[in-house]
C-alpha cells in the first residue's frame, strides 16, 4: 500500500471567462470538413453546421498559480466549430475546434501556440463594457490588416440558461476542445 499522496496537479492555465458576446451560424459543412481533426467529426444541429465568433474577458489569468503583471486581464476573440468524438466510456464528448483565437499579447498568443498548439495571432484589441439601467452592452474591437473590426451586442432583460433542446443550448453544451497537433495527431 502507497502511503504517500499524491499532490493535486495544479493546472497550467486558470481564468475566468467574463462578459461574453457570441455570434453563431451556419456555415456549409464542406468548408469545415479539412480542419475537422482525426478521430472527430463535425457535431450538427438538427442536420445544421454552426461556426461561432466569441469574444470575452479572459480575467483573473494564472499560468501555473502565478499571476503575471501586465497579463491577468485582456479580450480574446475566438472562431470556432463544434465536432464530437467518442469517449473511453463510450459517451460522445462534445467539443470546439479553434480555427483562429486573437488576444491583445504576444506573450500570450505564443504560449497558447507552443503549450497547446492553438492557432492564437496577437493583435491590438479593445473593449468596451457599460450598464445603463436595464441595458447592458459589450463590444469587442480588433485590427486587421490596417481594418477596424468589431463585434458587440446590447441586451436588456435577465440573463437566463438556454431552453433544453434549443440550438442555444446545443452550441453552449461543447465542453471539450480538440485540435490538430503538429505531427497531424489530435490533441485532447
Amino acid at each position: 500500500m502507497n502511503m504517500e499522496q499524491e499532490k493535486p496537479q495544479r493546472p497550467f492555465l486558470s481564468a475566468q471567462w467574463r462578459h461574453l458576446v457570441m455570434l453563431s451560424y451556419d456555415i456549409d459543412p464542406a468548408i469545415l470538413r479539412p480542419m475537422v481533426p482525426d478521430g472527430t467529426e463535425l457535431d450538427d444541429y438538427e442536420g445544421r453546421t454552426f461556426v461561432s465568433v466569441v469574444g470575452f474577458m479572459f480575467m483573473d489569468t494564472r499560468v501555473m498559480g502565478v499571476a503575471w503583471p501586465g497579463h491577468r486581464t485582456f479580450e480574446e476573440l475566438n472562431l470556432r466549430f463544434y465536432v464530437r468524438r467518442r469517449g473511453p466510456d463510450g459517451q460522445w464528448r462534445r467539443a470546439v475546434v479553434f480555427i483562429k483565437e486573437i488576444v491583445p499579447r504576444r506573450a500570450v498568443a505564443w504560449i497558447a501556440r507552443a503549450v497547446y498548439g492553438e492557432n492564437y495571432i496577437a493583435l491590438p484589441m479593445s473593449h468596451t463594457i457599460t450598464q445603463q439601467e436595464e441595458q447592458r452592452r459589450v463590444s469587442y474591437g480588433w485590427r486587421f490588416r490596417g481594418e477596424a473590426c468589431r463585434l458587440g451586442v446590447t441586451v436588456t432583460g435577465e440573463s437566463h440558461d438556454p431552453e433544453a433542446g434549443s440550438a442555444e443550448e446545443f452550441i453552449s453544451e461543447h465542453y471539450w476542445g480538440y485540435t490538430r497537433t503538429r505531427n497531424g495527431r489530435t490533441g485532447e
